[in-house]
């Protein structure tokens, strides 16, 4: 059994991944940032703190709570929260940037700092982070998001070669399209940061908040929660587990295709298959 601490567990990927490790007989503590989240988890029987990733007094004060109830110890921290803003980057102001960054990036290395002591006295541990096939692959009317994800791609390697000599492994998911409510999400709530009636970007904004959303449901490649969760359990409980998981089809395609592809070829591949939300029609 393995104590392990989990962000970001209101709904999707980070929901499910609590109570399926749970029922691998692990000690799973689970953090959402809205109250409401952490009455209905700890209703299910989870064990739940209050977490928001964004706000260094949440970070320090629920892992104090943390060290109090695991007596100090934990053997795996997973780096779930996380939103995505999407928007045309020049549609996207400075604080809708720091705030993505907050979130998606800062919190998780705070936490990450907080935990590598525990986890160097302990003699060993695991730090998962959910990073995203764009962190590796820039997609139009997300660079926010996608400019997060590569942050978390080069704070995992980094740490990954500064904790070798202590054992404790830094390890990093990289979903493609997976069935949640984090496109709808993406759309409904992020946009609401961008002006998108005075917009250049109007027209394609108007075409995201339509066929945008849908495309997660018409795409045979987009998976349920259950094919993250199976790359997280290898990487929890193997002996010596990958140090990258992309997970879905078009994750592991466009891995192959940004290595072998020029990038001017790269670019038009991915302006064709981003033609739906970027179509002005």
């Amino acid at each position: 059994m393995k104590v392990i601490l989990i962000t970001g567990c209101s709904s999707g990927i980070g929901f499910d991944a609590a109570f399926a490790l749970k029922a691998r007989g692990h000690r799973v503590i689970a953090s959402c940032r809205k109250e409401s989240d952490v009455q209905k988890l700890a209703a299910m029987g989870m064990e739940v703190l209050s977490l928001d990733v964004s706000d260094s007094t949440s970070i320090q004060t629920a892992f104090a709570q943390l060290m109090t109830m695991t007596g100090g110890k934990l053997d795996v921290l997973i780096n779930n929260a996380g939103y995505g803003q999407a928007g045309a980057l020049e549609d996207i102001s400075r604080d809708s940037m720091r705030k993505q960054f907050e979130t998606n990036v800062f919190g998780l290395l705070e936490l990450s700092n907080l935990a590598i002591p525990v986890m160097r006295k302990q003699g060993e541990g695991r730090i998962i982070n959910f990073s995203s096939i764009l962190g590796l692959i820039s997609m139009p009317m997300r660079g926010a998001y996608n400019s997060s994800k590569y942050a978390v791609e080069g704070i995992s390697d980094t740490l990954r070669l500064e904790l070798q000599p202590s054992n404790i492994k830094v390890i990093t998911i990289e979903p493609g399209p997976i069935e949640s409510r984090f496109r709808d999400n993406c759309v409904d709530e992020s946009l609401k940061n961008v002006a998108m009636g005075s917009s250049h970007f109007s027209k394609q904004y108007e075409t995201m908040t339509t066929a945008y959303k849908q495309a997660k449901t018409d795409s045979m490649f987009t998976l349920g929660t259950s094919a993250v969760i199976k790359k997280l359990v290898h990487a929890i409980e193997a002996k010596n587990p990958k140090l990258k998981y992309p997970v879905t089809v078009p994750a592991y395609l466009l891995i192959f295709l940004k290595k072998v592809l020029p990038t001017r070829l790269m670019d038009a591949f991915l302006r064709s298959v981003s033609r739906k939300e970027m179509s002005a029609s």
